[in-house]
């Protein structure tokens, strides 16, 4: 297990975020150790704005044996979701293809269902390992109160490891799948950007709104909504969290669009 100061920035998509105690830990041993004061879980940094301010709380990485992976068995919380997704299709099984391109870790896909209109991650559960309490707990996925980009973990709840549900198809069905995927992401930013912004209202698209109302383009400070789509919020090089959230606050005046982004504290 390590303990450091860190900038969250450096460990966000986005690219800001304040001071914080980074606790990496590799074993549950090291994870009975790390909750033993108030915590929040880091995956992958991607969906998530960090105040420049930092938190007070100590932060989680899930490493070590919470990173391995057997795609017919267990699966660690801190594998990351793009490797996963190749790697299922490069042994020809199918049920991850539609979270192509999503730049999370397993642990904070489930948190969220993360997802794309090809499907969520939520579809591909058998099970999932959760840590509370104290002691690690298996839950099937209807017993989690899984929704569109949400999910209703227990209290404290750290996501461990999940089965996931795959199916043997041939490897050009899997590989024609994720390239359909892949040609409707051609048109999301290449800068810094903590994903979708917003949640699509039903039978709208967050982006296609805020498109139509002349936001692309508009700046605060280093952050921008994205000229390429309008619900990504972009970092220029040195934006803070301040000049993002008054972006968000920008839009939210004329939409009423929920963040999909998690906000730290």
């Amino acid at each position: 297990m390590k303990v450091e100061r860190v900038l969250l920035k450096d460990y966000t998509t986005l690219g800001v975020g304040g001071p914080a105690e980074l606790w990496t830990v590799e074993t549950p041993k090291d994870l009975q150790k790390a909750t033993e004061a108030p915590y929040r879980v880091l995956g992958n940094g991607s969906n998530l704005l960090v105040m420049d301010e930092g938190v007070p709380e100590r932060v989680i990485r899930l490493s070590g044996e919470f990173a391995t992976y057997h795609l017919r068995g267990w699966v660690g919380a801190g594998v990351l979701l793009p490797l996963l997704v190749q790697e299922a299709a490069r042994q020809g099984l199918s049920g991850l293809e539609g979270l192509l391109g999503i730049p999370a870790q397993v642990g904070g896909a489930v948190k969220m269902n993360a997802g794309t209109r090809f499907g969520e991650m939520a579809d591909a559960l058998e099970a999932v390992e959760i840590f509370h309490d104290g002691r690690f707990h298996i839950y099937l996925p209807q017993e989690l109160g899984f929704g569109y980009r949400q999910s209703q973990l227990p209290p404290g709840g750290i996501v461990t490891r999940v089965r996931l549900k795959l199916k043997e198809r041939p490897l050009e069905e899997i590989r024609r799948r994720m390239a359909e995927v892949d040609a409707a992401r051609k048109g999301q930013p290449k800068r810094k950007s903590a994903g979708c912004a917003f949640k699509n209202p039903p039978g709208h698209s967050a982006g296609r709104l805020i498109d139509e109302r002349g936001f692309k383009g508009l700046r605060v400070g280093d952050a921008m909504v994205s000229l390429e789509h309008g619900n990504f919020i972009v970092n220029l090089g040195q934006a803070t969290a301040r000049d993002v959230l008054e972006l968000v606050r920008r839009i939210r005046e004329e939409l009423p669009l929920e963040l999909e982004w998690e906000v730290w504290p």
